[in-house]
């Protein structure tokens, strides 16, 4: 069993949630009509494991925004950040009710890749991630008016002398890439983490760090005041929204997987063994988000990359997760600064 294995087969638990609503639809009309009945009841709260104003506050408000259309409630984010995610997660498990009117939005990549370096507190398995909402790869930016023009220029100067790279957290998917890449290239590097995209940026705007790594779509909000250099991803979906940027397998020939922040949805697993019905709610609500011409527009509103927006499940999910798990034992000696 991997880390981020489950005690339970989620496909097995969701055929049988669906045989449960099955045959309440197949019974009496009364309690057909209950089952469900008051979910949800009064505001949804949505931990977020990170500060207000990032990529994660951006998705959420978009996606939320149209999400209440079909699921009548309010939704109240309550933003906790520190430690790398760490006091939001534990927040979350320790804290809130698993009720299914409880949820967590967080960023799959970096905030799973820290519970690699480091386990949290609690169970893995207690917590299920069931609604993948993007797929946002980590990227290489500097200022508009940086002397590096290229990521040749970054490479060729890294050879001379170590760069500060500023980054959103240590244990983060744009930080493995750029540790890969000075790997691959023999550019040497100082990682800096500053706490959260906002700082992280802020730091190659003052010009106090030489440049930075973060998701992509954070750089790509911020437009023509940065520019960004080389993007971790099989392809550069974003064209001129990142500059048209190489990706590393592109430029380099190199088969490093993509390196990919990730916000889904998380719930208490017991929920959805529990409280299938609202499980099933939460689930096909969501779906019609997706499937909203509004969503789009809530998106691109919010500075958002269209082309980032999809659709996962919990299969999906852990999939992901699995993924997460290979690339930060990998790198973990990079990202602790320990031997391994």
């Amino acid at each position: 069993m991997t880390l981020f294995d489950k005690p339970f087969d989620r496909r097995t638990l969701l055929q049988g949630s669906a045989t449960i609503l099955g045959a309440a639809a197949a019974s009496s009309v009364p309690f057909a009509g209950a089952f469900g009945a008051g979910f949800p009841d009064g505001d949804i709260s949505v931990t977020v494991p990170t500060r207000a104003g990032g990529g994660a506050d951006r998705n959420l408000r978009a996606f939320t925004g149209i999400w209440k259309k079909y699921l009548d409630a309010t939704f109240k984010p309550d933003f906790k950040p520190g430690a790398s995610g760490r006091v939001g997660y534990e927040f979350f498990m320790g804290k809130k009710e698993a009720n299914g009117q409880n949820l967590l939005f967080g960023n799959m990549g970096p905030e799973f890749l820290n519970w690699v370096v480091k386990p949290p507190t609690f169970d893995l398995a207690d917590l299920t991630y069931f609604a993948r909402v993007d797929t946002d790869p980590g990227a290489i930016f500097v200022r508009a008016d940086s002397p590096f023009k290229t990521i040749d220029d970054v490479v060729a100067e890294g050879k001379k002398r170590t760069l500060n790279v500023s980054t959103s957290r240590l244990a983060h998917p744009a930080s493995v890439g750029l540790l890969a890449l000075g790997e691959h290239t023999g550019a040497q590097f100082n990682l800096i983490p500053l706490s959260g995209g906002k700082n992280t940026i802020a730091g190659v705007v003052t010009g106090e760090m030489d440049l930075g790594t973060l998701t992509s779509g954070s750089v790509a909000a911020k437009g023509a005041a940065l520019r960004t250099l080389l993007v971790f991803n099989d392809e550069n979906v974003a064209g001129d929204r990142l500059n048209n940027a190489p990706t590393m397998n592109q430029k380099y020939g190199t088969s490093l997987p993509p390196l990919l922040s990730s916000r889904a949805f998380g719930i208490q697993t017991s929920v959805i063994k529990d409280h299938p019905d609202r499980f099933k709610i939460l689930n096909d609500t969501i779906k019609q988000v997706f499937a909203d011409p509004e969503y789009k527009e809530a998106v691109i509103k919010a500075k958002g990359i269209w082309e980032y927006i999809n659709y996962g499940d919990m299969d999906d999910t852990a999939k992901y997760l699995k993924g997460i798990e290979e690339v930060g034992s990998k790198f973990k000696p990079l990202l602790t600064g320990k031997p391994a």
